[in-house]
């Protein structure tokens, strides 16, 4: 019998590698899955989104499979299953989406009506999302293939920029779109909050949009350092100062044209208390008015980790009527990650975005994966990849 092993979520600041059930085609109801296909996994990434449910900031379960960033080959295909071939390498975005619903035909795949009956959107191995099994692992089962899965059209060409295309399954479209959502485009000013891996990615895409400055801030200084490499401005959050005060030092204006928060509900004050909204205050403080903010990063219903009792139920203390009186924009959610992967897809393939470079990927093996989450929630400034099966390592 064929084996699988994956990254399990054990408790509160634990992971460990188990031996798990190798994937059947069958969805998380028990029925069969003939639209779906088994992947022998290349590449899947630990993301930040992954951090919350192991530092026991949701209300994710002890044995929940991890990972929702996954690249890998085609081993079998459903009989319903017409255009995607055993033998594909393929991209899957980390939205479960049936293809079929309202939302889906309207490219709002991250709310995706069928995929989840708890609420609308699917994603693997996350809580709440569908019961869908993660793909940090050395196998894993897609649904809906035909629609879902993003082909490369050529495995040798892929494999030599594995390392960025591993990045279309979520960061990279996460941090375009939250971009997109900005209104980034030639000679913008941009302010990303956020320089772990998606804030990162999403300082590139901005550049990729036509960005003339884009201003990263953090409080982590090897990460503000890893922003800097590939030609942004950086904000040290721990010098002080008003987010204002300090743009106006960079750009001899005190405000950007557009904004991203790429930190979400576990943002941090000076003193490293919890302050979720914080960063959402900092944006409309520092975005023009008229100006737009986009919010990829993750805002959740219920946190039971946090500091006081409204944000455990997602109610954050955010200056609405300063976004009001300055007319902005701001659009929420989870990236609709077909809405921009095949383009993002041709932007690595022919060297107009490089990022692996700009995130700092660092290949890792499945066994490695535990003290990889150690190091990353510590702020280093990686994006960890796993190669469950040496592929990376072979092919080169």
């Amino acid at each position: 019998m064929a084996t699988n092993r994956g990254i399990a979520y054990v408790g509160p600041g634990k992971v460990e590698v188990r031996s798990i059930d190798f994937p059947k085609l069958i969805d998380p109801a028990g029925r069969r899955c003939d639209h779906g296909v088994i992947l022998k996994i290349v590449t899947t990434n630990i993301c930040g989104s992954d951090q919350h449910m192991v530092r026991g900031r949701t209300t994710a379960a002890a044995g929940l499979i991890l990972g929702h960033e996954i690249t890998g080959e085609v081993i079998e295909a459903g009989r319903d299953v017409e255009f995607i071939k055993v033998g594909d390498l393929v991209s899957v975005p980390f939205n479960v989406a049936c293809g079929r619903c309202r939302n889906c035909k309207e490219r709002a795949t991250g709310v995706c009506l069928n995929v989840n009956p708890a609420r609308a959107g699917g994603a693997y191995g996350y809580v709440d999302m569908g019961g869908w099994i993660g793909g940090q692992a050395e196998y894993v089962m897609i649904p809906y293939a035909d629609f879902n899965l993003l082909k490369f059209p050529d495995k040798a060409q892929a494999m030599e920029k594995i390392q960025d295309l591993t990045c279309l399954s979520d960061i990279l479209p996460t941090g375009f779109h939250g971009c997109v959502s900005a209104g980034v485009s030639t000679g913008a000013t941009v302010l990303i909050s956020g320089a772990g891996p998606v804030g990162l990615a999403a300082a590139a895409s901005a550049f990729l949009l036509g960005a003339a400055v884009v201003v990263v801030a953090d409080f982590n200084k090897e990460r503000l350092a890893q922003a800097r490499s590939f030609g942004c401005e950086t904000i040290d959050l721990a010098q002080g100062g008003t987010i204002a005060e300090r743009i106006e030092q960079i750009l001899r204006v005190p405000e950007v044209d557009c904004a991203v928060d790429c930190v979400g509900f576990e943002a941090k004050g000076h003193q490293g208390e919890d302050e979720p909204a914080i960063v959402l205050n900092q944006l409309m403080e520092a975005t023009r008015a008229a100006g737009a903010i986009g919010i990829p990063g993750l805002y959740v219903t219920e946190d039971p980790g946090a500091g006081d009792r409204a944000a455990k139920h997602g109610n954050l203390s955010i200056r609405l009527g300063l976004g009001w009186a300055k007319s902005h924009t701001l659009c929420t959610g989870q990236t609709p990650v077909m809405k921009y992967n095949r383009g993002l897809m041709m932007a690595i393939l022919h060297d107009r975005i490089r990022i692996a470079k700009a995130v700092n990927t660092t290949v890792i093996s499945l066994d490695q994966a535990p003290k990889s989450y150690a190091e990353f929630d510590k702020g280093v400034a990686r994006k960890f990849v796993i190669d469950p099966h040496g592929s990376i390592k072979h092919a080169a």
